[in-house]
């Protein structure tokens, strides 16, 4: 296990989100984050990650100081996500293009589950110049992210779609002979909200707060919860591939438990991918995976 002090050199190396946060710079950007920033126990600045309002106040500050937004919100109970994973999913999927199609450009991306936050689409084309299309089942997700995006002149850059039937991922959403070079999604990895809730509390107990019981970064069922958790989606999402086989270079997806592999790997097989790839990441103790799949012939 790595120690305290190198917990945020397992990022990737270009995340720069690396080093400590500054606060004091984050304040200057953003001031409503100041109520927020009290001394630990090591008595250095760090904010409550158990409320929802701080975590909002700091990523609202990470994306002005780091990723130029002028504006950032999310209606409140939804997933409010930590900045620093999210950015390396980007970088890892930018390394997987400069091995397989350094010359590709623009480079056009689909965000399976783009959600209120719109975070990925919003690191990647600030970091990497790409174009996203944002799809999510809920209204209100897309409604808050097209006020985003308006908010910081995206349009061009940023499109949201609205998938109306929730059994489907990218049927509804790729359109006839529209082509993506990559397909990228975090699904929800809890089979119930039990589940989840009963996840979050192991959390707090490891970190020595038993009594909290709240998600502290929020989301909504959808976000959280699939009936047969990340495994079901995750494999409904790889059979859903196959007919999109010729219009994506490489779908992606997160997977947070390594016990989910085995399966995933199974169902790869039977779809017939020509390639698979699996990048391992880490923020502090949280492990997690990207799985890449393609049916194209390199």
């Amino acid at each position: 296990m790595l120690q305290p002090a190198q917990l945020k050199t397992a990022l990737h190396p270009r995340n720069q989100h690396r080093d400590r946060y500054d606060f004091d710079l984050l304040i200057s950007v953003n001031a409503a984050l100041k109520p927020f920033v009290k001394p630990n126990k090591f008595g250095d600045a760090s904010i409550d990650f158990a409320n929802p309002q701080a975590v909002k106040a700091l990523n609202q500050a990470l994306l002005k100081q780091y990723y130029s937004l002028a504006f950032w919100d999310i209606p409140s109970q939804y997933l409010c996500p930590p900045i620093p994973g999210r950015a390396d999913y980007v970088h890892y999927l930018a390394d997987l293009l400069a091995e397989n199609h350094p010359q590709q450009t623009p480079i056009r991306v689909l965000d399976i589950g783009v959600g209120a936050n719109m975070i990925y689409p919003l690191i990647g084309q600030h970091s990497y110049g790409w174009q996203f299309v944002g799809a999510d089942i809920d209204v209100t997700a897309i409604n808050n992210a097209r006020q985003i995006v308006d908010a910081n002149s995206l349009n061009g850059k940023i499109e949201l779609r609205l998938q109306k039937d929730k059994n489907h991922f990218y049927s509804g959403i790729i359109k006839k002979d529209e082509r993506f070079t990559l397909t990228m999604c975090n699904p929800p990895f809890h089979a119930s909200l039990a589940d989840a809730q009963a996840g979050t509390q192991r959390k707090w107990r490891g970190l020595g707060k038993s009594g909290k019981s709240a998600l502290n970064f929020g989301g909504q069922h959808n976000e959280l919860v699939f009936d047969g958790g990340e495994e079901a989606f995750v494999i409904a999402m790889i059979k859903e591939s196959k007919q999109f086989e010729t219009q994506c270079q490489w779908f992606t997806t997160l997977i947070s438990k390594a016990a989910t592999l085995p399966s995933v790997y199974r169902a790869l097989q039977k779809v017939g991918v020509q390639q698979v790839k699996t990048m391992d990441m880490q923020q502090g103790q949280k492990q997690s995976r990207i799985v890449a799949w393609t049916f194209v012939v390199s």
